[in-house]
């Protein structure tokens, strides 16, 4: 098998040899386009439901999914974000590492002696605390589709999709919570510690426990396919070529040399991470992810408080569009379509790419990680994509900047033009966070894929290592070439993602839902126990 493996390698040298020519490059980009314009209009058909409007049946299979587990699960988005925060912070890292039955007393079997368990230090399986964990996963979504995706969603729906961009992401905390609870209780743990996790796992062993074993295999090899693809191309290429691409204009470099240079530099800087694994690609985004998020965020405010006196204003101009349209093509519906889709696909909530980072967290109590993974799509869409539509629309009462309505193609250009009319020559700082962000992306979508490669190819040093070579020599063949087609495709690998997982987190929320009440009972526990040793000690002074 690894001899097979290796001889993927050799399958590059045309395409290799094909990067510094263009027409090379369109021959490439046709055959994709043949071939696989089948499966890419499959996956993005859009249902029509009148002359005026369609939505893509992957969109509606997002919300719905996310709807249902808004409900199911009793609001736990707004329920459990409190709780989220706690987490993050360490307050109950007692409990999830040896558990509040360990140490708050369990009764054992010998009741009839009421005999306390011992306190065992046992520390719970896992490589990544919390918070980096959310920041691994953090890193494959906030980036591209923050600053360009919201800049095109409102040139076309206008400053209502904001509103609509807000639902998706408050409906995706759900989805988030229950793919991210399912990692974690169905993950395997190898003898060296090394976590395997994600929605190849929970779809095999899950529905494995609920007798639908033969489905739950055929539904993991599926998903396990669509990361692979997915990790060469959005997750890889893709944002090599972006990156590459601001890089050029920001030094206004020429011809195709510095955009080689570029590919082998960012090529290497990815290998030196990834070859660490989980625990290093954890370190790194940990950092990356909070002081690039930060500076943006940061960048957003200061325009916000410069001009104040519209924020009102730009609300008003949301949730008026956000009901009526203002004359945007398809109306209220296209209106509501552009924001949704907006939202869905960046914060990613539904696809199971989160899961597998966070499956790769240290805790005892699955639902611990699905309660932190809930804030994902809120700092992603609720924060970071509304900070970026408030920019637009306030710097754009004059439509000066955009004319909504009219689809743009270059959405980072059109919002680093309305930070630079507030903030001179910001647009140099916003291409350096495109690049940064495009590599916190690389490195959290090289730990996805290479899961789904394990699980397809078996796992091994060998196997990791082939993988992790062939995702470096992708970057470096994204940063020289322009394959519209391929990213296409691996684009709608990505969203077919969605298919098998959708599925079996459906038919495994009592799972979830049992793990949750596990998750409370403990903590509720810790509660009891503290505040009866407050009270034993109050009695005794």
């Amino acid at each position: 098998m690894k001899k097979y493996l290796l001889s993927l390698i050799t399958l590059l040298i045309p395409i290799i040899t094909f990067a510094q020519n263009n027409s090379a490059s369109d021959r490439v980009d046709a055959i994709f386009q043949k071939y696989t314009g089948w499966f890419v209009d499959l996956i993005f058909y859009e249902i029509p439901f009148s002359e005026s409007f369609q939505i893509p049946w992957v969109l509606i299979v997002l919300i719905g999914g996310a709807f249902y587990f808004t409900i199911y699960f009793k609001l736990i988005n707004f329920t459990g974000f409190g709780t989220a925060i706690r987490v993050v912070r360490g307050k109950y890292e007692d409990i999830e590492k040896h558990g509040a039955d360990t140490l708050y007393g369990d009764v054992t079997s010998n009741e009839q002696e009421n005999l306390i368990e011992t306190i065992r230090d046992d520390s719970a399986d896992g490589e990544v605390s919390h918070f980096q964990a959310l920041t691994a996963a953090l890193s494959a979504t906030v980036g591209l589709g923050n600053i360009a995706g919201v800049a095109v969603a409102l040139s076309i729906g206008g400053p209502g999709a904001t509103f609509w961009m807000i639902v998706a992401g408050l409906l995706g905390m759900a989805s988030k919570f229950a793919e991210c609870t399912l990692g974690v209780k169905f993950r395997d743990v190898g003898p060296d510690g090394t976590v395997y996790g994600g929605p190849m796992y929970y779809l095999k062993k899950g529905l494995g426990q609920k007798g639908l074993g033969g489905l739950g295999k055929v539904l993991a090899i599926l998903f396990a396919i669509f990361v692979i693809g997915g990790s060469f191309g959005g997750g890889n290429m893709f944002q090599a070529n972006q990156a590459a691409a601001q890089f050029v204009q920001l030094f206004e470099l020429q011809g195709t040399s510095a955009a080689i240079w570029f590919g082998i530099a960012m090529a290497i800087i990815v290998a030196v991470v990834i070859i660490g694994g989980i625990k290093r690609i954890a370190k790194v985004t940990e950092k990356i992810v909070p002081f690039m998020a930060g500076i943006y965020v940061l960048g957003a405010i200061v325009i916000l408080v410069a001009n104040y006196h519209h924020i009102g204003d730009a609300f008003a101009l949301i949730f008026e569009g956000a009901f009526s349209g203002l004359g945007i093509a398809g109306g209220l519906v296209g209106v509501m379509i552009q924001g949704i889709r907006r939202g869905a696909f960046s914060n990613e909530a539904g696809v199971g790419s989160a899961a597998i980072a966070h499956s790769a967290v240290r805790t005892k109590y699955p639902a611990s990680e699905g309660i932190v993974a809930l804030l994902e799509p809120f700092i992603d869409t609720v924060v970071i994509c509304t900070m970026t539509a408030l920019v637009i629309v306030i710097t754009n009462f004059d439509n000066n900047i955009i004319q909504y309505g009219v689809e743009i193609n270059e959405g980072v250009e059109l919002t680093a033009t309305a930070f630079d009319s507030v903030i001179p020559h910001f647009s140099v700082v916003l291409t350096v966070a495109v690049i940064l962000f495009a590599f916190s992306t690389m490195i959290s979508w090289s730990y996805y894929g290479m899961q789904g490669w394990v699980y397809l190819f078996g796992r091994g040093k060998v196997t990791e290592l082939i993988y992790k070579l062939l995702f470096c020599i992708f970057i470096w063949v994204g940063s020289v070439i322009s394959l519209g087609s391929v990213i296409n495709f691996s684009d709608a690998m990505i969203f077919a993602m969605v298919v098998p997982n959708i599925i079996g987190v459906v038919l495994l929320t009592p799972v979830v839902r049992k793990e949750l009440n596990r998750y409370m009972k403990a903590i509720r526990t810790k509660h009891e126990a503290i505040d009866d040793g407050l009270e034993d000690m109050q009695k005794h002074m």
